[in-house]
């Protein structure tokens, strides 16, 4: 059987056809389609700016750090106080990183270090670093003084909040006594 030029370019195509449309067809299988997002970026976007403003939740309750201070070790509060030392040192005399130097920090005014740049929010609270104070810092620094400039979450847990106080309390000339 002889095949006329015509007939074997119909036949090529229809076959190209075929492959394309099975190659689509197995690849639709294998990979699902996205689904389309229900809302474009720019709808988003405006309704952010149009929305009232969110109520800030109601602030978690901070449990007394006194009973703790007493029975924290400061030995625990240097090894929980590693996690700090990456924006913040502590010996006398040395120069701030990222974060202001924290030798006798405990007692002292806040946002007052020489030679460091503090946030407006830090800047405007005012009073001094007691421990009650230093216990809600550390807790959670955004929720203490929002708009600061200190990226750490906090410590989590009580013990090791008092025993970090109790550690920065040691690294002073004359350590503030415990309540």
């Amino acid at each position: 059987m002889k095949f006329s030029f015509l007939q074997k370019l119909g036949g090529a195509v229809l076959v190209t056809a075929w492959v394309l449309w099975g190659s689509h067809m197995i690849g639709e299988s294998l990979i699902p389609r996205a689904q389309p997002p229900q809302s474009t970026g720019a709808a988003v976007v405006a309704k952010a700016k149009t929305s009232a403003p969110a109520k800030q939740a109601a602030p978690e309750e901070i449990e007394d750090i006194g009973a703790l201070l007493a029975s924290a070790s400061p030995d625990a509060g240097k090894k929980t106080f590693k996690k700090c030392k990456a924006c913040h040192t502590i010996g006398k005399g040395e120069a701030s990183k990222v974060g202001p130097n924290l030798w006798d920090v405990v007692g002292a005014d806040r946002a007052a270090r020489d030679g460091f740049k503090y946030s407006a929010a830090m800047a405007g609270l005012g009073g001094n670093w007691g421990f009650e104070e230093l216990n809600a810092f550390l807790t959670k620094p955004k929720a203490y003084a929002p708009g600061t400039k200190m990226a750490f979450a906090g410590i989590k847990k009580a013990a090791d909040r008092a025993a970090v106080i109790v550690f920065l309390r040691g690294q002073s000339d004359a350590p503030v006594s415990l309540p």
